[in-house]
């Protein structure tokens, strides 16, 4: 990648709005697959809880529904699968053992490179937060142990504040309220999931993709993302680049 991409991108990104320019004042993370290289573990708890409850959920499904609150895929897929419904505590249930096989495997490392982005971020002077779908307390919890000097409490949006997760666009508007009332065009996200692109963008945030997974490319560009990474580590790499355009 060089300037012009990126010089593009933002260009393009002004031209599908009718606000100000882009002047980040935040960057707003997602967790899962973003932060921690953990989706490869989400995926064989999803297969094999959902299995439990005779239910078919694929590596791919688990990767295709990342971002959503968990609650939210159970539901849709007993949905697709039995024709029914189920309530909010059943399918709570059901998360809750997803949630403890996943816990049972070991612990997913940091994603290679955030560290580096997260300090050229605060260099700036901008504000890092996260936005993520998850309920899991535990991990949750983990994301201020690790990332306590550039995260606070006050700047997580997780699954237990919003009403409609991804790929709605009220966890990042949540985002930019938590922030400081921010306006779209002063904040940036960073997602790895077809579902919390398509939320970026609704949006009307800058949304860079980081490809961390197994899906093409193509899923994230057809979902709206404003510039593909194939690495956290390249976006490392880029990150002043980008904004020096």
């Amino acid at each position: 990648m060089n300037s012009e991409v990126f010089a593009t991108a933002i260009r393009n990104y002004h031209g599908k709005h009718d606000f100000g320019a882009l002047r980040p004042k935040a960057v707003l993370f997602d967790m899962d697959g973003v932060l921690y290289d953990s989706m490869p573990n989400h995926a064989v708890a999803w297969q094999e809880a959902m299995a439990q409850f005779g239910l078919t959920m694929s590596a791919q499904d688990a990767y295709m529904t990342e971002g959503q609150r968990g609650t939210d895929t159970i539901r849709q897929l007993v949905r697709q699968q039995r024709g029914t419904d189920i309530s909010e505590a059943e399918a709570q249930r059901m998360y809750d053992e997803k949630s403890r096989r996943f816990h049972a495997l070991p612990a997913p490392p940091l994603m290679p490179g955030i560290i580096g982005v997260m300090e050229q971020i605060t260099a700036a002077g901008w504000q890092v937060g996260v936005v993520t779908g998850s309920g899991q307390r535990p991990l949750l919890e983990r994301v201020l142990r690790d990332f306590g000097a550039f995260v606070t409490p006050a700047h997580m949006v997780t699954a237990y504040n919003i009403s409609r997760g991804k790929p709605a666009p009220d966890p990042y508007l949540a985002g930019l309220r938590m922030m400081g009332d921010l306006q779209p065009q002063e904040a940036v996200v960073v997602e790895n999931a077809p579902l919390g692109v398509r939320a970026g963008v609704a949006a009307r945030i800058f949304t860079i993709a980081v490809n961390t997974g197994p899906l093409p490319d193509r899923l994230l560009a057809e979902s709206g993302a404003d510039l593909i990474f194939k690495s956290m580590e390249l976006l490392n790499k880029h990150w002043k680049q980008i904004w020096a355009t």
